[in-house]
């Protein structure tokens, strides 16, 4: 820690401080003060005159090394934990009292000076807009936020980290008062204490408050909490960790403070000091969940603005405050759902996902769900709108996922299939293939075109198979299409459910294997053992032949649904090679003899 550094800066914010002041600051006795201060004089950094200290020309100069040269915000990630506020808006563009949390950082760093302000951003990355011309702020993207932690927000950001001297902030953070400063004289982490058990990144530090040593977890201790700051000499030191780290196989999931807490544990020398800073309770909030939200700002206890927990209220006739147990569910293709509870009762409700209104038929959907209602085979519906797709279903605690691995399991998935068809249920629509491929490959044609070079000579293919099925006829019955082993819930009781019918439809049964297979990443081999589950016996060739044309038009139609929702902004990575892969390979096999 630089004391005439930090020395000065106080004088320079408050030329009338008292010595006593100034030793409870910076946790000095009043001795070691009045020491400092007359150092300061005879260096010729500060006058005094009528109680006041007055920083010369030559302590001005001497404190430019500190100037804060700008504040990076992390504003990059998806705030999971706010589910279903941000689904709509980004964690840091949420309320507290009337004014969002980056909002309200950015004009604690205007007040005290500080205008160079970049925002790395990810998640609706659109939101952020406005900020450029409201404040003047710039924006960098970060294209691995969704498959990445925090390290790449700083990785993406590094060119204004590196031989710098700044902040880096969370755009989710809430501070009671500024604690800003225009200079500021040592890297520090700000720190609160808390009493008893926790799960925060505790922090040990010896008695000049450096950072000794950081771990998960901890008991009656100070943990980060809030803002950092990095300091020019720290800022070139750790940076260059950060991006050997970022490139380094299984780094993820790592926050960038995985980096600093691995540097303090190996005694990194070369590594300037991280300091703690540590702050009064009731002045940094980091906000957990929609839970802490609430009991710190009442208005979202009844009137959040959410579409989704207004629905949920008027659904259940209830206030938004009994809405609890917020949590988010692993994200679908399809749409977001998030979990809640009510009385004790867990539920989900799905929120439709960008460009489903032009993908899905919900009105179509609600159908089948009413058709084998009397099944009982489907997840229990609450509520469905028709026209907006919003539903909500009950939750089945204890429940899990088919596993496409276990032979078993998905023999008993077959099993219910089977079932299902055996039925012959009907409904007046039916999912037909060949128009669902024209429709998607008109969908991609105008939002952008089809990225595939050779898409011409597949689609040539995919003809060649659909006119071979037109030969074969079969039957058709009410199919699910949307056979995934995720849609196949095992409950506690061992019962198996099959839930999103948003795609069902007439079809050929054949087609629920062929989509549970490419679902399943099945090689030819497994397929065949998936089929014969099916049928309970061994295919015919032409059973078999079927199959193959079904997964390879499965394939290229779900590539070319990926090929959509990415022109439309959603990514899904490799998902759309792997279908395409398919639609190639099966149509060799398809064609087989």
């Amino acid at each position: 820690m630089n004391k005439y550094a930090y020395l000065l800066r106080e004088i320079f914010e408050c030329n009338t401080i008292t010595q006593r002041e100034l030793a409870q600051k910076m946790s000095l006795s009043l001795g070691s003060v009045n020491t400092l201060i007359k150092e300061a004089v005879s260096l010729n950094y500060i006058t005094k005159s009528d109680n006041k200290a007055v920083l010369t020309l030559s302590g001005l100069e001497y404190l430019s090394a500190f100037k804060v040269d700008r504040a990076i915000i992390m504003a990059a990630g998806f705030g999971s934990r706010f589910v279903p506020l941000t689904f709509e808006t980004p964690k840091g563009l949420l309320e507290v009292f009337g004014e969002r949390m980056i909002e309200r950082q950015i004009k604690q760093l205007h007040d005290v000076g500080i205008y160079d302000i970049v925002i790395v951003v990810g998640y609706l990355k659109e939101h952020f807009d406005y900020l450029i011309d409201k404040y003047n702020v710039k924006l960098v993207y970060n294209p691995v936020y969704s498959c990445k932690n925090n390290i790449s927000t700083l990785h993406y950001a590094a060119e204004y980290i590196k031989d710098s001297n700044v902040y880096i902030l969370s755009s989710d953070n809430w501070m009671r008062e500024n604690m800003y400063h225009r200079y500021e004289p040592y890297s520090w982490y700000s720190s609160i204490y808390m009493e008893g058990n926790t799960n925060e990144w505790v922090l040990k530090f010896n008695k000049k408050r450096e950072i000794t040593d950081i771990m998960v977890g901890g008991k009656d201790a100070y943990v980060m909490y809030g803002p950092v700051y990095f300091s020019k000499d720290f800022s070139n030191a750790f940076m260059p960790i950060l991006e050997k780290a970022f490139f380094t196989p299984g780094s993820d999931d790592w926050y960038w403070e995985n980096v600093l807490m691995n540097e303090i544990k190996a005694e990194n020398k070369d590594l300037p000091a991280m300091h703690i800073n540590p702050q009064p309770d009731n002045q940094v909030y980091e906000f957990e969940n929609l839970e802490e939200l609430r009991a710190f700002d009442d208005r979202y206890k009844e009137n959040s603005g959410n579409v989704a927990l207004e629905l949920i209220a008027k659904v259940f006739d209830i206030p938004q405050s009994h809405i609890k147990g917020l949590r988010t569910l692993k994200a679908g293709m399809t749409n977001k759902s998030f979990l809640f509870e009510v009385d004790n009762q867990s539920y989900i409700c799905r929120i439709p996902g960008k460009g489903t209104d032009v993908l899905i038929d919900r009105k179509h959907e609600y159908d089948s769900y009413m058709a084998v209602k009397d099944l009982h085979i489907t997840e229990k519906i609450i509520y469905f709108d028709r026209e907006s797709g919003y539903k909500i279903s009950k939750f089945y605690d204890g429940s899990r996922n088919a596993d496409p691995e276990n032979k078993e399991e998905m023999g008993r998935c077959m099993e219910l299939l089977k079932s299902l068809h055996d039925k012959n249920i009907k409904v007046d629509h039916d999912f037909d293939i060949a128009e669902r491929i024209d429709y998607y490959t008109k969908l991609c044609t105008e939002s952008g075109g089809i990225s595939f070079e050779d898409v011409s000579f597949v689609q040539k293919n995919m003809e060649i198979l659909l006119d071979m099925l037109d030969h074969m006829k079969s039957h058709k019955c009410l199919c699910h299409i949307d056979s995934v082993a995720d849609n196949f819930i095992i409950t506690a009781d061992d019962r198996i459910k099959l839930i999103d019918w948003e795609y069902a439809g007439m079809a050929e049964p054949i087609i629920d294997v062929a989509m549970c297979s490419i679902y399943s990443y099945y090689n030819k081999e497994k397929a065949n053992v998936l089929l014969e589950s099916y049928l309970q016996r061994k295919p015919t060739d032409l059973e078999y032949k079927k199959l193959y044309a079904y997964m390879a038009l499965s394939g290229y139609l779900w590539s070319l649904w990926t090929v959509y929702k990415s022109n439309i902004g959603e990514e899904f990575g490799e998902y759309s090679l792997k279908m395409y892969r398919y639609a190639k390979d099966f149509f060799a096999e398809a064609m087989r003899d």
